[in-house]
């Protein structure tokens, strides 16, 4: 078992200022994993003091000297990533051999894709007149999810540092060991006192002290909209700048020339990653309704080839969800698709057979969902698909765009001109078109309640940028 009695603050672990604890549990077996300092608001003012004291001089550092910490950091992942993985699989419930490839090879990617960046970013540039300095934004609080823990955490703690900000890290308390991880590898790297500061507790607690203290200049937060909401309210008392990833009910649009076996399987692919508890999870599939019994069919086909069972044993290619909270609120999503009329054609509430123990949920698929319906409208975050058949193409694309969200969203066609064409007219931060894979370097984000700002890439490192003009 995992046990961290002290924080990291100002270059040191030390002693909470509370006396309580967190414990965390197993997403597979329920058993107790570690325990975690249950963080308080005088902690988190600690490590904003440490990351204003430290601002100065990690500001003006040299971008080479960035770069060698990142590299630093980097090097301590490779050299943890088994552990890491294993952490983390513990922690969320991924299949071990997917933890490895993406919840530690992606954030290891990203890591290494600031280190290289920074060097070759222009800080500075002549426009008429003026110099134009882009300077780090301050001290930033980085308030993390668990779905994706180590990714989300990286994503903003690496371009971050890169600009030249200091960090105060707030990671989820149900999946917050790898954080742990992560700051012993700070530690070992020795980074100066007070650039990366991690205070571990509750969202109401350190969330909202961090979002409301009046020393931390910007919030990169990931997680609900509802916490979004909250964060955006608590931060405006000081005008902070803001950025925000929050939920997605994104769609896979299936045009009527497209190679249906083909984009059916990418669609359930693309919702039952990490057990549905993906915020860009393709979860509603629209299909043209002269292909609908077809496209139903395949998708149960492919969906009944979801194993669900032990992310260590190798053979499982469902994990649990993350909670017991997590597993109600999607078996209550999936009585609510029933009583609304949908039809379910594989899955349902039960626990899966011989999986009474650990968080499991059968993959589940529901038919003729009606657009404007409660599954085919809100997050579920499990492993639930919702099909809906459109007239025609204004009627794909209405759908499509008709919920609140725009974080991501896929279009498949035989017809590569086509399929771009619809894809520019879904207002969705990122799509795939027919196929197209995940790229590290792209920014990542969203349109209307999924939240605004962007994540990788060199449009990651600006988010932590403030443009200063000096007119000479």
């Amino acid at each position: 078992m995992q046990q961290y009695d002290k924080l990291y603050i100002g270059g040191a672990w030390v002693a909470p200022a509370g006396q309580d604890s967190i414990e965390v549990l197993s997403a597979s077996t329920e058993e107790v994993l570690g325990r975690i300092p249950a963080g308080t608001a005088d902690d988190a003012d600690r490590a904003v003091q440490a990351a204003q004291r430290a601002l100065e001089s990690w500001s003006t550092t040299s971008v080479s000297d960035r770069a060698g910490a990142l590299t630093k950091l980097h090097q301590g992942l490779l050299r943890r990533a088994e552990e890491l993985a294993q952490t983390i699989t513990g922690e969320v419930g991924m299949p071990l051999k997917m933890s490895r490839a993406i919840q530690v090879g992606l954030p290891s990617t990203v890591l290494a894709s600031y280190a290289g960046m920074v060097l070759e970013y222009p800080f500075e540039e002549r426009i008429g007149n003026s110099l134009v300095l882009k300077e780090p934004v301050g001290v930033v609080a980085c308030i993390t999810p668990w779905n994706y823990p180590l990714h989300q955490i990286v994503a903003k703690v690496a371009p971050a540092l890169a600009a030249g900000c200091t960090v105060v890290l707030k990671p989820s308390e149900v999946a917050p060991l790898n954080a742990f991880m992560l700051a012993e590898i700070v530690d070992e790297a020795k980074l100066p006192a007070g650039v990366f500061n991690l205070v571990s507790g509750l969202g109401s607690v350190v969330g909202a002290a961090l979002s409301s203290h009046p020393g931390v200049d910007m919030v990169s937060f990931t997680g609900s909209t509802g916490a979004g909401q909250r964060v955006s309210h608590s931060a405006s008392e000081t005008i902070k700048k803001l950025a925000l990833e929050l939920g997605g009910k994104s769609a896979t649009l299936i045009l009527d020339d497209a190679d249906l076996a083909v984009a059916v399987k990418a669609a359930v692919n693309g919702c039952f990653l990490n057990s549905g508890q993906t915020c860009t999870a393709l979860t509603r599939m629209l299909v043209p309704e002269a292909r609908y019994e077809e496209a139903a069919a395949l998708a149960v086909q492919v969906a009944r080839g979801f194993t669900v069972g032990d992310p260590f044993a190798g053979e499982a290619k469902l994990g649990p969800l993350i909670s017991e909270a997590q597993r109600e609120r999607v078996r209550s999503y999936i009585r609510r698709g029933i009583e609304e009329g949908a039809e379910l054609l594989l899955g349902g509430t039960e626990a899966p057979e011989g999986l009474e123990r650990g968080y499991y949920v059968k993959p589940t698929v529901f038919g003729r969902v009606a657009p404007g319906s409660s599954i085919a409208q809100e997050e579920i975050f499990g492993p639930v698909l919702s099909i809906i058949s459109y007239r025609d193409e204004e009627d794909a694309v209405r759908i499509a765009n008709g919920t609140k969200y725009g974080l991501a969203a896929a279009v498949w066609s035989g017809d590569q001109e086509r399929a771009q064409r619809v894809a520019r007219r879904l207002r969705a931060g990122q799509v795939e078109v027919n196929g197209g894979r995940f790229n590290a370097m792209a920014p990542f984000g969203g349109f209307k309640q999924s939240g605004h700002g962007r994540e990788l890439g060199r449009y990651g490192l600006e988010e932590f940028l403030v443009p200063k003009s000096l007119q000479l």
